[in-house]
């Protein structure tokens, strides 16, 4: 009993032990425990403040860089003339104390100005650049201005806003009736303040470091020709010559050639400024193609600068030409003629035959010995018609106190004044250098204006009445070919006659066919002849591409892969457009931009298109970069090619006022492939002696709207069948048709191009089967299919030299 107690004990106690060391163990468990707990919350809690701190410094970061990123530095360039400070010759250095004490004095108030204005916010800091002498006397100081704006609110701050900030600055005098009044303390002159946007490179280069390729050129001896060469350097150059004539003086640059890519002056360009920084609306010139003849500008003060601009070299890039010191001259003077009718002598334009510079002004007055005369001004490739509510765009004439605007053509022009005292004034344009002007002057008979046997066109000209209603544009206005009686068809005289209307115009008038005979023989040139490559022209007036070799050397059936079409005959009649098939009008495009259609053009080769010039005017429809063209395309949205474009050619002469020469050719920036010669061909380009008549059929086509009230455009391309209106109704329609202008449609309306087809083809077959012509382009017109008002087109064979210049390989 007493072992088993023993033994009971012993179990007892060893239980105890256990259950002891149990508790012991959990003890040490709970401690290890808790140690571990904190440990682990440290960690947590370190990790989390971690996270936070990274969250929030990428937070920061982030919205640092969004900020930064959203933030656009813009770039104001100016200049304005300081009035009461005389030029010291320590102003041209940058250096010098003088330069530096005037540049922060102008610093000053103007950040004091535009700090206390309404973009303070926005405003970082003004810069002077250039401190320079002029014809007015004082300082003219170039300055830049730069803001810090975000991306939504750049549109704040435009030109007109900031240079009204500083014009409100100055404080003028109204009992002194002057222009100059006091900025801060400076003597500003308000007159002379010219700001516009500029470019960061230019500021760049301008006030820092941008480029090496800046020189300062001082000249003072007259008429001395100062070289002026630059080559670009292989990786691109951007070169800035500053030219500087003695005060009193005027600088005329010489610009002997230029060669550069010619890309819309977006790479490469050749800029001329009337100012010493690179102020666009000071801009004189800007060269945008290569140049191999001579032209000459002249600066209204004693400064100019010549910005020379070329990408990366892939050819031989540069410029070559020259600078002089010429003096001012006056441009007018009193001019008595003598009994004598007839041109006696000339009034240019200031500084003839350089481009006269804007802002001129000149007086003319004449005096002719007898009441009975008056006085005849011959205008050389220029014409003046009554200013209207539109005003002018290239400056403006005042004769005897009635206004009239000035305009280029390609021809000569008469403006007659029935009057024997006379006064001209003309006001220069004041946007940039216009082409010289050369206008003869003489008496002529008030009571007959033309000799006797001669008819007055109404461009001023007279010609010989025998030469009206011949078929010859004489007048150039095709005002001689108005009106006229169609001459009864005598089938049996002689049809030799080359000036025969009748003869060799590819339709037979006569039974026997004797006037489509003998067309291919040899006859003087003229605008209703065939000119052959070998300079030998025909009498058939259309022989080009009509599946016969008319010309000796072949010359008029060269080129011609171009005017087929995958439907070469639509012979459905329809009443407004239709749909087209695909492939139908290989040549139609659609001109798109920034996203949205906008015009139509048409292929003429493999990287050129046709369309209207009025589609490209203003500075961003100008831009080829926000165009697009889509060929090959029947549906919108559906196009078989489409490709950037590369360039913008504008006719020279185009009238926004009146769409004359409303013609532009556009480059591809690749040209489209072969394999897609299916659904794309070029069409015709019709040659200079390319003739249509009244009432032959032709088709338009386009995206454009199918009604006037229309919103949107259609999405599948229309035809419609149209037919040529004669001349003579298109102008008593009208009014205002030039010879680079003709009617289609018909009288009844219904059938007509509208908003959207601008730019797109007129297209004429040359006869049953045979090719494609491009004979107009949709320019204008009064609404759309309205009764007795057809669409007025661009008569594309008029342009026939001026496409070859570009595109040699059409005709």
């Amino acid at each position: 009993a007493n072992i088993s107690v023993q033994m009971v004990a012993a179990e007892d106690k060893l239980a105890k032990r256990i259950l002891a060391r149990k508790k012991h163990g959990k003890l040490k468990l709970k401690k290890k425990d808790k140690l571990l707990w904190n440990f682990q919350n440290k960690i947590i809690l370190f990790t989390l403040i971690l996270f936070i701190l990274g969250v929030v410094t990428w937070t920061l970061l982030w919205l640092f860089i969004v900020q930064a990123e959203n933030k656009d530095a813009l770039y104001f360039v100016g200049l304005f003339r300081v009035a009461n400070i005389e030029f010291l010759p320590e102003y041209r250095q940058k250096e010098s104390k003088e330069f530096l004490s005037v540049a922060q004095n102008v610093q000053h108030v103007m950040n004091l100005v535009y700090t206390t204005s309404s973009f303070s916010k926005f405003y970082k800091q003004s810069t002077v650049s250039e401190v320079s002498n002029n014809n007015n006397g004082g300082l003219l100081i170039h300055f830049w201005i730069v803001f810090v704006v975000p991306q939504a609110k750049g549109q704040v701050l435009c030109e007109d806003c900031v240079a009204a900030i500083l014009k409100d600055s100055i404080q003028t005098s109204i009992i002194n009736r002057t222009s100059v009044g006091s900025l801060q303390g400076l003597a500003v002159d308000m007159d002379s303040i010219v700001l516009s946007a500029g470019l960061r490179s230019d500021y760049w280069s301008t006030t820092g470091t941008g480029t090496n390729c800046m020189y300062d050129l001082y000249a003072d001896r007259l008429h001395e020709h100062f070289p002026l060469d630059i080559h670009a350097a292989a990786g691109g150059t951007i070169c800035y010559f500053k030219l500087i004539a003695s005060v009193g003086h005027l600088i005329r640059l010489s610009v002997v050639s230029l060669q550069i890519e010619a890309d819309n002056c977006i790479t490469d360009s050749l800029t001329i400024y009337d100012s010493l920084m690179p102020i666009k609306h000071k801009i004189l010139y800007r060269a945008c193609e290569p140049a191999d003849s001579l032209v000459s500008l002249v600066s209204t003060n004693n400064l100019m600068l010549v910005m020379f601009k070329a990408a990366q070299i892939k050819e031989r890039k540069e410029f070559h030409g020259y600078f002089e010191v010429i003096t001012q001259e006056r441009c007018g003077k009193a001019i008595v003629t003598k009994e004598k009718i007839g041109y006696e002598g000339r009034i240019t334009s200031p500084y003839y035959p350089s481009y006269y510079p804007p802002n001129c002004l000149c007086a003319w007055s004449f005096q002719t010995p007898q009441k009975s005369l008056g006085i005849a001004l011959k205008f050389h490739n220029y014409t003046v018609s009554e200013k209207n509510i539109k005003g002018c765009e290239r400056g403006w004439w005042k004769i005897n106190e009635h206004m009239y605007c000035g305009y280029y053509v390609d021809h000569q022009t008469v403006f007659h004044i029935a009057s024997s005292a006379v006064n001209i004034e003309l006001q220069c344009s004041s946007k940039v250098s216009e082409k010289p002007l050369l206008v003869e002057y003489g008496s002529y008979n008030i009571s007959q204006p033309c000799p006797p046997g001669h008819f007055k066109c109404s461009t001023g000209l007279c010609i010989q009445q025998m030469q009206r209603c011949d078929g010859i544009n004489n007048c150039f206005d095709e005002s001689d070919e108005l009106f006229c009686v169609v001459p009864e068809q005598n089938c049996n005289s002689s049809f030799a006659i080359p000036d025969n209307m009748l003869s060799c115009n590819g339709v037979s008038d006569c039974e026997n066919g004797r006037d489509e005979q003998n067309c291919t023989h040899s006859v003087p040139c003229n605008n209703r002849t065939f000119k052959c490559g070998n300079n030998i022209c025909i009498r058939k007036q259309n022989a080009k591409c009509d599946g016969t070799v008319d010309c000796a050397d072949g010359s008029d059936e060269s080129s011609c892969s171009c005017g087929s079409s995958k439907s070469s005959n639509p012979i459905s009649r329809i009443v407004g457009g239709t749909n087209t098939e695909e492939g139908e009008w290989p040549w139609q495009v659609s001109l798109h931009f920034v996203g949205a259609a906008y015009c139509g053009a048409s292929v003429i080769s493999k990287e050129w298109l046709v369309s209207a010039a009025h589609c490209f005017q203003g500075s961003k429809l100008a831009d080829p970069r926000a165009w697009r063209a889509h060929l090959g395309m029947q549906t919108q949205g559906r196009a078989k090619f489409v490709s950037a474009v590369r360039r913008i050619v504008v006719h020279e002469y185009y009238n926004s006022r009146n769409y004359d020469y409303d013609i532009a050719l556009l480059q591809l920036s690749k040209p489209w492939p072969d394999a897609m010669s299916h659904v794309i061909q070029p069409v015709c380009v019709p040659p200079s002696s390319h003739k249509v008549r009244s009432g032959d059929k032709c088709w338009i086509t386009g995206w454009g709207q199918k009604q006037e009230t229309d919103d949107e455009g259609s999405a599948i391309l229309q035809k419609a069948e149209v037919e040529i209106i004669d001349q003579t109704l298109c102008h008593s329609t009208y009014g205002i048709i030039t010879a680079r202008m003709f009617c289609a449609g018909l009288m009844s309306g219904k059938r007509d191009g509208c908003k959207g087809d601008s730019g797109g083809p007129l297209s004429c077959q040359s006869n049953r089967d045979g090719k494609w012509f491009l004979t107009g382009i949709v320019s204008w017109g009064y609404g759309c299919g309205r009764p007795n008002f057809p669409g007025v087109y661009t008569k594309v064979s008029n342009f026939a030299p001026w496409i070859h210049k570009y595109v040699p390989s059409v005709l």
